[in-house]
């Protein structure tokens, strides 16, 4: 746990949101920075490198395990937006619809990779399955995500979602950029291997470079003084509350489909968690330049930042578990 408080990323993510109180004219949209350039074209570098190191191999090696690749999709695309519609109708008053919109978000999102991963080798989990699970999700996600808001905003009154559109949007810089990688993937990788490191900056720093640009657009136009800074105190215990949920309702079919040790802990982590790498960018995507963008990718931020300190516990448990078991 005390990795993921001192996380640089992390921190550097809080740091953009302070920077963009501070400072939000050259980060705003046609600010000074332009750094709305760097939200819409870096959008495509981001997933070409993820399509350029995800190995196929370690994909294919997770394939047979159907039933618990269909509890982590139905986790991640099903049970998520009932819950979260759920508690919108029994506790609509508790926060604006801007952050209920950005709540939905975060269930329509798939299922965060690396963490993931990450994650379920701590604690012994199934490593190929939950790889499997975590990449079959985000390639879901490119058309599930802004289906689900699609039909979020139109039960919600708001403005219609050009789906069609945000579709061809997201084939054009998000699929495409990611079959391009994995086309490159063989004769590559060496060389992204060799760099994984400025890679990973890179990745970063398109992902804090469009938080700054969302979150200037959204104090520059006084969207924030409306609100009370207690609001995000209320995000994070409603994140952990809506992480529990889900966590528990996962363990339900877990038994009863009889699952081992393994597998359990890879649907668990899998489905339980939520990516911000393809949520911000597919945010800019999908809402445009929406003023309240700010307000409705701080429910992400907030919950991918508690899901890594809440499962990083339960994975040292688990962990600490099987090595005593032997």
């Amino acid at each position: 746990m005390k990795k993921v408080l001192t996380d640089p990323f992390l921190l550097s993510l809080f740091g953009m949101v302070v920077l963009a109180v501070i400072l939000p004219g050259p980060g705003r949209t046609g600010g000074l920075l332009h750094m709305e350039w760097v939200s819409s074209y870096g959008i495509a570098v981001v997933f070409f490198l993820y399509g350029l190191t995800l190995a196929p191999e370690k994909m294919r090696a997770g394939l047979m395990h159907w039933r618990l690749h269909l509890v982590v999709v139905l986790g991640t695309f099903v049970l998520f937006p009932l819950v979260t519609i759920g508690a919108e109708k029994a506790a609509s008053p508790l926060f604006p619809p801007e952050i209920w919109a950005g709540f939905f978000y975060v269930a329509a999102l798939p299922s965060t990779v690396s963490s993931s991963v990450a994650m379920t080798s701590l604690a012994r989990g199934n490593v190929p399955g939950a790889l499997f699970n975590a990449s079959l999700s985000s390639l879901i996600g490119v058309f599930a995500t802004p289906a689900l808001m699609a039909w979020y905003l139109s039960q919600s009154g708001a403005p219609a979602l050009p789906l069609g559109t945000v579709i061809f949007k997201i084939v054009l810089l998000v699929l495409l950029p990611t079959v391009i990688g994995q086309l490159l993937h063989r004769p590559l990788i060496g060389w992204a291997t060799r760099h994984a490191a400025r890679i990973k900056l890179l990745d970063r720093a398109v992902i804090l470079a469009i938080v700054y640009n969302s979150f200037c657009d959204s104090v520059e136009s006084g969207l924030w003084q409306q609100h009370d800074p207690a609001l995000l105190v209320e995000i994070a215990v409603a994140s952990v509350v809506l992480f529990f949920i889900v966590y528990g309702v996962l363990t339900v079919p877990c038994k009863l489909l009889g699952f081992n040790r393994e597998d359990r802990i890879a649907a668990l982590f899998c489905g339980s968690k939520k990516s911000l790498a393809t949520g911000v960018p597919l945010a800019g995507i999908i809402f445009g330049a929406n003023p309240a963008l700010g307000l409705i990718i701080a429910p992400i931020m907030i919950y991918h930042f508690l899901q890594l300190v809440i499962v990083s516990v339960i994975a040292n448990h688990y962990g600490t578990q099987a090595a005593k078991a032997g």
